[in-house]
């Protein structure tokens, strides 16, 4: 009888510390290095030079490389464009420069692995498109895919391969950047449904994509955040099926 007891009390503590664990961890809310991440791609994706200075001043105070705020820029190219992305990197040079110039001497980083899978690169790209969503790509292509062959290849062998596939990021940052971008230029939600399942796939929380999304609400408005949490509801909802 007291065994029966004692083991039905080790199964409720046992049961209570993993509801703690698991409530710990889904209140992690975004570190000030990756709420950087955010802001920059939020101001790149709107145009708002301004507020872009800051928000790169503010990443590499927060820990952020200089290549690994490059890295965010040049990707952001992916998603709105070359003129976003070169004014972005125009920004951060003028930064740098003007940081110099008062005696802060930023770090620069590690710069991205040589690639040495001789792998075709739409495999590599398919292969990493995978991971991010955890789903593997079987059957004939549907869609915009179907339609136009020329985008899905583009997709695979640049953006997954050529950019995603540079280590001066991970794959959680990248989506960081890249959900943050798509919320701010609105108009996007299939992408942006996409994109925020694969960063639940690669580790971000309900929590810390709803923190993604205020962020960016200061940054361009209440109109695109509560497209965005729309959008995040219908993606956990789907989750739950």
């Amino acid at each position: 009888m007291k065994r029966t007891l004692l083991a039905g009390a080790l199964t409720a503590i046992l049961l209570l510390l993993s509801r703690m664990t698991t409530h710990a961890q889904s209140s992690v809310l975004l570190t000030a290095r990756q709420q950087a991440l955010v802001s920059i791609s939020a101001y790149t994706a709107k145009g708002d030079l301004p507020h872009l200075r800051t928000a790169l001043t503010q990443g590499l105070e927060a820990g952020l490389t200089v290549n690994e705020e490059k890295e965010v820029l040049v990707q952001l190219y992916a998603y709105c464009g070359f003129p976003r992305s070169l004014s972005g990197i125009n920004t951060l040079m003028q930064v740098l420069d003007e940081r110099k110039a008062s005696g802060i001497h930023d770090v620069m980083g590690k710069q991205a692995s040589p690639i040495t899978s001789t792998a075709p690169k739409y495999e590599r790209g398919k292969q990493n498109l995978e991971k991010l969503t955890g789903k593997p790509e079987t059957g004939p292509k549907t869609g915009a895919n179907a339609f136009s062959p020329e985008s899905d290849v583009f997709l695979k062998e640049h953006l997954f391969a050529d950019i995603f596939e540079r280590d001066v990021l991970t794959f959680q940052e990248r989506e960081l950047a890249t959900v943050a971008a798509l919320v701010s230029l609105g108009g996007v939600e299939p992408m942006l449904q996409f994109h925020l399942g694969a960063g639940l796939h690669v580790g971000l929380t309900e929590a810390q994509l709803r923190q993604l999304i205020g962020l960016c609400e200061a940054a361009v408005g209440q109109p695109q955040a509560e497209a965005a949490r729309a959008v995040l509801a219908k993606v956990l909802e789907a989750g739950k099926k």
